[in-house]
């Protein structure tokens, strides 16, 4: 009886652990017809109730949903993505007639146009309206439906930032259409596409010219990412996709990487004090929420600018890091630094003495700011 009891409550613990899914059946006037839905929601979605958060579409629910769900759940627990909102839309007896289009236009015709005003004008307002979702939306596809996701893009103010394409089958226009939107977007896009060494033949082939074009993409607000897995199938690739294209997507909402030190920081022509304040203000604007700056990135954008020499950015960083972390010497230790090297030491000693009274942090203690008020002082009599 213990036993069974102790199972029991294991059961349960385990199940609100994880994100929690739910199953819908949702009636759909542009269909005239019900279609079942898998929607899980982010962990302690009910105890926050003034968050918000990214909403991903996922055609080919039946396969797709769970990898999917389960690469978002893992993610966002260790804080490489932001919470999410997955919905998976069921199609198992309707992808066929779902993704049809036009064999002259190649754009959705009949039951295919019928699907895409399903998801746009029903299903995604059915999900804004029903959660707190933040502006960022994505979508998921696997070969059939991975054409079909791209019809998205031509609208004119498309309502899918991310695109995951998985495998897909394209219409014989689709390379260029997609190469002409994405070329002129006016607006941040995330495009991601994959193949395999074993895929089908016809695909792989196909999707490794889509690249060669995709890649002379030159516009910033495309951010264009491929994959040709190595020893993988039509169906295998799926599960090293997933959480790749996740890796990909979210990036910015990591902390700053070695890789993106080096090429993205340390080559950038522009202010990297600018950089560090525009990328947490882009992540608050697509997932609905503000981030504590991460002391990681601070450092990162310091090590950067003392490398460049770019002293006069050390006072707005050195500010922005008492406002973020004021109970740290970080921001203190940043001003003094810049005054130190503008040639302004009585500023640098007071930043260094205010910095000592602080909390120490990452290489910063009480050692080294009271050698750095030393120093002044000994070089400049005071």
């Amino acid at each position: 009886m213990k036993k069974s009891l102790f199972l029991i409550l294991i059961s349960f613990f385990t199940s609100i652990s994880f994100g929690q899914v739910k199953y819908e059946t949702f009636r759909s006037i542009k269909l005239d017809q019900n279609r079942d839905l898998k929607i899980q929601l982010p962990r302690n979605y009910e105890k926050n109730e003034d968050k918000t958060y990214p909403v991903i579409i996922v055609l080919d629910g039946d396969h797709l949903f769970e990898p999917v769900a389960g690469n978002v759940d893992y993610f966002s627990y260790w804080e490489d993505m932001p919470e999410s909102i997955v919905v998976g839309v069921l199609q198992r007896k309707t992808r066929e007639d779902d993704c049809r289009y036009d064999l002259a236009s190649y754009l959705p015709e009949g039951k295919g146009a019928e699907f895409f005003e399903f998801i746009g004008q029903e299903l995604l307002p059915y999900i804004n309206e029903t959660y707190r979702t933040a502006q960022l939306k994505m979508i998921v596809g696997h070969d059939y439906t991975s054409n079909f996701i791209n019809y998205f893009l031509f609208k004119e103010n498309p309502i899918f930032q991310a695109y995951i394409n998985l495998s897909p089958e394209l219409t014989p226009p689709m390379e260029e259409r997609v190469f002409n939107v994405l070329s002129s977007a006016k607006s941040d896009v995330w495009y991601y596409l994959a193949t395999a060494t074993n895929d089908a033949e016809n695909i792989k082939k196909n999707l490794i010219a889509v690249d060669e074009k995709l890649s002379t993409i030159e516009n910033p607000e495309v951010n264009y990412f491929f994959d040709n897995f190595d020893e993988s199938s039509h169906y295998t690739l799926v599960g090293r996709a997933i959480p790749k294209a996740l890796e990909t997507i979210f990036e910015m909402y990591r902390p700053i990487s070695k890789k993106t030190y080096k090429e993205d920081i340390l080559t950038l022509e522009t202010s990297l004090y600018d950089y560090l304040v525009d990328v947490y203000n882009t992540t608050e604007k697509l997932y609905g929420f503000k981030r504590q700056i991460r002391v990681n990135d601070f450092i990162a954008v310091s090590t950067a600018i003392e490398k460049k020499e770019l002293w006069e950015e050390l006072e707005p960083l050195g500010k922005l890091a008492i406002k973020e972390h004021p109970e740290t010497m970080l921001g203190y230790y940043y001003l003094g630094l810049g005054y130190e090297q503008l040639g302004e030491p009585k500023k640098a000693m007071r930043a260094y003495e205010n910095g000592f009274l602080l909390n120490e942090i990452a290489f910063l203690t009480k050692d080294y700011m009271l050698e750095k008020v030393n120093k002044i002082k000994e070089d400049f009599g005071y």
